[in-house]
């Protein structure tokens, strides 16, 4: 096996088919991308692209947006979300996802304590006044986990929200 991990990953794309590659490529967009992009990024046509593009919006997996005379394709993030809540739902007890909840609620009230903010964004203000590196990177990385929890906390709490509804929806038929 190779330590460099370029040709790990060459390897892998290597053995996946082109349908494999672009709904991997496809699945994990930051922002919207052309077919052509995908195209590119996954050595594939133009046409093939689309192709698998196209069936993973008719999946809900991606939103496709016209933007002037181009068609871009991106994650859809709402179904990402209720797949989320599902899964958080199938892989956990109601008491853990409370625990959770608790456990990140309270991290970012001790922050707030600690670093004497209300939000992430002033934490990374407060690092204009340090002269300490240390102290900078534990700021930047707090502020960034901060950030995290904020997204994941509405999903969490989504989950526990709706959790007997999924849960009796999820059971087996007897």
């Amino acid at each position: 096996m190779s330590d460099d991990p370029t040709q790990n990953d060459n390897q892998n794309q290597a053995s996946m088919t082109r349908g494999e590659r672009i709904r991997a490529a496809a699945r994990t967009l930051q922002t919207p991308r052309t077919a052509s992009w995908i195209a590119d990024e996954t050595d594939a046509s133009v046409k093939t692209a689309q192709k698998y593009l196209n069936q993973l919006v008719e999946d809900n997996v991606l939103r496709k947006i016209e933007q002037g005379d181009q068609t871009l394709y991106c994650v859809d993030q709402l179904m990402a979300t209720y797949r989320e809540v599902a899964a958080l739902q199938r892989e956990h007890d109601r008491e853990a996802l409370t625990t959770s909840l608790e456990s990140m609620r309270t991290k970012i009230r001790d922050w707030k304590a600690t670093y004497d903010v209300e939000t992430p964004g002033e934490l990374r203000a407060s690092i204009a006044d340090l002269d300490n590196s240390e102290e900078i990177e534990e700021r930047r990385e707090v502020a960034s986990e901060w950030e995290q929890l904020k997204e994941r906390i509405p999903v969490v709490r989504a989950a526990l929200n709706e959790y007997d509804w999924a849960n009796e929806r999820d059971a087996l038929p007897a």
